[in-house]
């Protein structure tokens, strides 16, 4: 009898990845279940779920007997509605902050240097020159200070801007590099806001933070100013982005959107002062890796009957 069972999804190079370690040989079973019919054991000590497919299918743990849920966001927004009472979850942190935090940056250059015009130019074989803001010398905000935007930070380093940080609450937090920095808090949003040339959010979404850049909040934004959203597109107030959008006052970089998928006939998608990419901010090569280190040490906390990392939703009574 196996010492655990690990089930893995279908998920490209995962399964694969996991069997080629040592833990296939050590008393660590592994076998593929995507939560999308009958379980394959009565026991099953680490789900990992797959890393799309929504929290919905969480209700297939149902009845069985389970240690731990590995979820592969770092995002757990609805999970709670559809994972069964009794089973804790652990969220994906230190798996997707190096990609999404790449993902923040280029798309802040991209729409700081006007490449999306420019590429638009070069379909049409124009050589169009025009001179854009730069991301040196900018005054940029950080809209949270977890462990994405600390890595949004460490890639900022180099390119000679102004940081404000800002979080639920104000206090002096350390970066990467270990050394300290201030932070303001969430009541000092709009008087943050409102001395932003970038602003760059990467917050949770809470019931707090859900809507918290509203129309108020977007008005205190400086004209001409760029808002970069890597956190989820609830976090903005969208009828009132595509207002700011359309009268040409406020420039946007998203990842993610609300409603998400973003319907094709959306106003988002016409609007020149608008760059997007599907959501693909923490889905980049340097996830599986980082995947693969975190279920390691999953099973080894298992192994040892120690509490494991990242718990977001412990057992409840």
């Amino acid at each position: 009898m196996s010492d655990l069972v690990v089930s893995l999804p279908s998920d490209p190079g995962l399964r694969a990845t996991m069997e080629a370690l040592p833990e296939a040989r050590s008393g660590v079973e592994f076998i593929e279940w995507d939560l999308d019919g009958p379980p394959p054991r009565d026991r099953i000590d680490l789900v990992v779920p797959p890393y799309w497919g929504g929290a919905r299918r969480l209700e297939s743990l149902s009845g069985l007997d389970v240690r731990l849920v590995q979820w592969q966001s770092i995002g757990y927004n609805g999970v709670a509605g559809h994972l069964p009472t009794g089973i804790p979850l652990a969220n994906a942190t230190t798996v997707h902050e190096a990609s999404t935090a790449e993902l923040a940056v280029a798309l802040t250059l991209a729409a700081q240097r006007g490449i999306p015009e420019f590429v638009r130019a070069g379909d049409e074989r124009r050589w169009q020159l025009r001179s854009f803001p730069s991301l040196a010398d900018r005054r940029v905000l950080l809209v949270g200070y977890g462990g994405v935007a600390k890595a949004i930070e460490a890639r900022l380093a180099g390119f000679e801007v102004e940081l404000t940080r800002l979080a639920r609450s104000a206090r002096e937090d350390r970066d990467l590099a270990g050394r300290p920095v201030p932070v303001r808090g969430f009541e000092e949003l709009h008087a943050a806001l409102s001395d932003a040339e970038v602003v760059i959010i990467a917050v949770p979404l809470t019931d707090e933070t859900r809507g918290m850049i509203d129309a108020r909040a977007l008005a205190a934004i400086p004209d001409g100013a760029l808002l970069v959203n890597v956190a989820r597109g609830a976090v903005v107030d969208t009828g009132a982005l595509v207002a700011e959008l359309e009268r040409g006052r406020l420039r946007a970089a998203l990842d993610v959107t609300d409603p998400e998928p973003l319907p094709g006939d959306h106003p988002l998608w016409g609007s020149p002062h608008a760059l997007i990419s599907p959501h693909v901010g923490g889905d980049s090569s340097a996830m599986l890796p980082r995947m693969v280190a975190l279920i390691r040490r999953q099973i080894a906390h298992l192994l040892a009957d120690e509490t494991p990392e990242n718990l977001v939703l412990p057992v409840r009574p």
